[in-house]
Order: C-alpha cells, then structure tokens, then sequence
C-alpha cells in the first residue's frame, strides 16, 4: 500500500509542480503587463488573455498538490481530540468523499471538455488566444487529480486503522 501511496503522490507532486511554475508564470506576465501599460501605453489583449489562462491550471491543478501538503482549510476542533484511529476514521470518510466529489467533476467535466475540443473554442475576443479548449481540459484533470489524492488519502488512513505502522511521512496527518 505504502508504494500505491508514493506513486499517487509522486503524480500530484509533478502536477504541483506545474502549477507552481504557472504561478511564477503569472507574476512575471502581470507584472510586464503593467510596467507595458503605465510606461508605454502599450495593452496585448493576447498577454491579458494568457494571464486567465494561467489561473487555470493554478487552481485545478493546485487543489490536489494542497491536499496533499495539508494547505486547505481545516477545523480540527474536535479532530486534535480524537485518538490515532478516530482521526483516521475521520480522514477515511474525508477521503471517499474527496473521490466521490472529484471523480464526479471530473466525469461531468469531460463532455464539457470534449465539446471545446471539438468546436476548437478560442477566445470571443479581437486578437484573443485561439486556444481556450486547452484550458478546459484542466477542468478533468485537475479534479482526477484530487480524487487521487483522496485515493492516497484513503489508503493512508486504511494503514492506521488496520494498524500498520506508518513511516514519517505518512505520520503527517495523524500525529497529535
């Protein structure tokens, strides 16, 4: 399980990856895009378009490497106080739920995707970027990604429940 765990995780680190670079991507872009404004009263749509489309694997991509990291929101009011398996309990049922919700986007996102990829959907704008459906087939991956996460996840708190001793990476999430 501890190898399924890694590679799951291995895949959502390399995703993360690429939305961090798209991140860096971003500020770079919006920070010439305003010195190309304010100093030579210069606007490309084209570069404004690009900024969006960055945003999107930022965020699609994002979600899972968050999880996985722990960076989302948590209450843990009642969490810190449970035991190792409670905690674990509560991680299971987080974690189906995780894969139900982004298995489910994912699915539905997919005929979104393939109408855009069909229509080869570009930007409605004069002198936009042409290539919109790129960034709709974000939307299924990126949930795919987060379900598998939830996959990781699941497994991981399978691990303590059955009682398995977990290494130090694995602790991240169940330690008191």
């Amino acid at each position: 399980m501890l190898y399924v765990i890694h590679f799951l995780e291995g895949i959502i680190e390399r995703l993360g990856v690429i939305a961090r670079y798209s991140l860096l991507a971003l500020v770079l872009l919006v920070a010439s895009n305003v010195l190309l404004r304010y100093f030579f009263s210069i606007s490309p749509v084209p570069l404004q378009e690009f900024e969006w489309h960055l945003i999107s694997p930022i965020a699609l991509l994002g979600i899972s490497y968050a999880l996985k990291h722990r960076a989302d929101v948590r209450v843990d009011v009642f969490y810190d106080r449970f035991s190792l398996k409670g905690r674990a309990l509560v991680d299971l049922i987080g974690a189906l739920m995780t894969i139900a919700i982004g298995a489910a986007i994912a699915w539905l996102g997919l005929s979104y995707t393939e109408q855009s990829w069909q229509l080869m959907e570009g930007s409605p704008d004069p002198g936009g970027l042409p290539y919109r459906y790129l960034l709709k087939a974000f939307i299924p991956l990126g949930f795919a990604a987060l379900a598998l996460q939830g996959v990781a996840d699941c497994l991981r708190a399978l691990l303590v429940l059955s009682g398995k001793p977990v290494d130090g990476d694995l602790e991240r999430e169940v330690t008191p």
